[in-house]
């Protein structure tokens, strides 16, 4: 699988346009295509999670590397249906402080966790990233805001995947030094949630 620098450059670039907070701040979000496309990139939680999936997703074995982000992307949609049916997990911000912490740890590491253990931590943080989008939906179209934020964590994913590529290409030091930035980050978040 080829990365472009135009996707790793986008994705680089995307760190600097996040709003350096939470994106959950517990107002409501409009339901609209817009607003779900734009909601992964409205707070540093959402952006450096769905990064930091596609990152971890790369370092798996070829026959697994799309298992992380389609796991992901499953348990988000559940996770968001059960909030809307009022279904509230509780510790939400806690579990996606927790999701950018444990992959920055994962990645800084270099572990390679057995598949089964690195789906059910997948899902467990898709599920509170889908609870977390779910309370903040609005009324509206919550379908095409579901649509809007999977769209867009995929493709995060896939930058998170060919930032992973480019950081081989250059040193693999770099990727450690992303994995402990992430792992602060989410120390950070945890603290502040």
């Amino acid at each position: 699988m080829k990365f472009s620098p135009l996707l790793t450059s986008t994705a680089l670039l995307s760190l600097f346009v996040a709003v350096p907070a939470m994106a959950h701040t517990g107002h409501i979000t409009a339901s609209s295509l817009q607003a779900g496309l734009t909601h992964p990139l409205s707070g540093l939680d959402h952006l450096l999670a769905m990064l930091a999936i596609g990152f971890w997703a790369a370092m798996q074995k070829r026959t697994h590397q799309l298992s992380i982000p389609f796991t992901f992307l499953a348990f988000l949609g559940l996770g968001f249906s059960l909030a809307l049916n009022g279904a509230v997990l509780p510790l939400i911000e806690q579990t996606i402080a927790v999701s950018v912490l444990v992959c920055g740890l994962i990645i800084a590491t270099t572990v390679r966790l057995p598949i089964a253990v690195s789906l059910t931590l997948t899902a467990l943080f898709a599920l509170a990233h889908g609870q977390a989008h779910g309370v903040e939906t609005a009324a509206g179209s919550a379908l095409l805001f579901a649509i809007g934020f999977m769209s867009s964590s995929a493709l995060l994913h896939l930058a998170g995947m060919a930032t992973f590529k480019a950081s081989g290409w250059i040193t693999p030091r770099i990727t450690q030094l992303a994995g402990l930035m992430l792992a602060s980050i989410g120390s950070y978040l945890l603290m502040a949630a």
